[in-house]
């Protein structure tokens, strides 16, 4: 299908634009934006849009923390072939400036709406690429992504209350990703992954300072090691990219739990010194609770829901049966955090489930090493 882009010079393969040149059922391409109410502390806002061709589908989701109520408006549809408008039903992306500049749009969908807008602190930084293997050989996650802190300003209404969003007092990242990743309705396995997986942990931690923002990622296998390390600093002033080394990661968890309310983040200038990041957790969202990430029940990226399709879902988190779910997946904490002396605010995305033998935890309860 030829589209639009096709009048540019773009093209990476002897296809339409809309065409992937992987036909890998998984091929993706979405973004993924946080907002936090750095004033009030207990709002939290993710949202996000993906196209996923080779099953031919699009969609969009809001989900906004309150207080202990988590509620997400969902919207899919049947892909189109303009990608120039970004657009899932009431849901609309409109890249203002590129690299810089993008407002949201949710028309009014059962109580909810928004109209705001993201303006980024400083360039897109490009993370490095991410590959996750199944049996050695499968890629169950080949992405390319890039990352922006910013603020946002603009409206959203709630069930007839208004909520203005001030850049003052609304920072937030963005990230936009694209290649193959698991999504849509389950595919049959194969062979079992050998040996058996023992335990997942993530940490992605983007924050905003005054004058810098630093976006650090790693993760590792149950033993320590460690698949995926990426930490760099952005400097507001120029957008000069600096490599921050191997952070070396210390946390504390509340006892019982594998919620972080802490963590001292040592990394490394490129002349030696430390850089250390003090973070501390205000609130958070459960992404797999309505958000559509990492085996959520009730909402999966790329699932075919019929054209025009449109929900709202509301949770309760001290339900017995969200609260078990909640440790079984990523959760986006706002995070408050000080550096060289400056205060920031940002996202602490961390998941931790199974075995993981530098934070103690040693199976797929609670239980540490003590």
């Amino acid at each position: 299908m030829i589209g639009p882009l096709d009048e540019y010079p773009i093209h990476q393969a002897p296809l339409p634009i809309n065409r992937p040149a992987s036909s890998d059922r998984n091929f993706y391409d979405r973004c993924y934006f946080n907002g936090f109410d750095t004033v009030g502390g207990d709002t939290v806002l993710i949202t996000g849009l993906g196209y996923y061709p080779n099953l031919g589908v699009k969609d969009a989701y809001v989900l906004l923390r309150r207080g202990q109520t988590q509620t997400a408006v969902h919207l899919s549809d049947a892909i189109d072939g303009n990608r120039l408008d970004q657009r899932v039903g009431k849901y609309a992306l409109e890249v203002v400036e590129p690299l810089q500049k993008i407002r949201l749009v949710l028309e009014e969908t059962e109580g909810m709406a928004m109209d705001i807008t993201w303006d980024g602190s400083h360039p897109v930084v490009q993370e490095m690429p991410h590959l996750m293997l199944s049996s050695d050989t499968k890629p169950t996650l080949d992405a390319q992504r890039f990352a922006q802190l910013g603020s946002w300003s603009g409206t959203l209404l709630v069930d007839g209350e208004e909520i203005t969003v001030e850049p003052d007092k609304w920072m937030g990242s963005r990230d936009r990703s694209w290649g193959i990743r698991p999504v849509g309705e389950s595919e049959p396995a194969g062979r079992p992954q050998d040996p058996p997986m023992e335990g997942f942990w993530w940490l992605y931690v983007p924050i905003r300072f005054e004058t810098f923002s630093i976006v650090i990622i790693a993760q590792e296998l149950h033993t320590g090691f460690r698949t995926l390390n990426d930490a760099s600093r952005i400097w507001h002033a120029d957008g000069r990219v600096e490599q921050l080394g191997w952070p070396r990661i210390e946390f504390q968890y509340t006892p019982g739990t594998r919620h972080p309310e802490k963590a001292r983040i040592t990394c490394t200038n490129p002349d030696g010194s430390p850089v250390v990041v003090e973070v501390e957790t205000v609130t958070h969202a459960v992404l797999h609770v309505g958000g559509g990430y990492g085996g959520d029940p009730d909402w999966t990226h790329g699932s075919w829901k019929g054209e025009n399709f449109t929900e709202r879902v509301t949770y309760d988190l001290t339900d017995p049966g969200v609260v078990a779910r909640a440790g079984f997946g990523v959760i986006d904490h706002y995070g408050r955090a000080t550096c060289d002396g400056e205060v920031g605010h940002g996202l602490f995305e961390h998941a931790s489930f199974g075995r993981h033998d530098p934070t103690g935890f040693v199976d797929w309860s609670n239980d540490r090493r003590s």
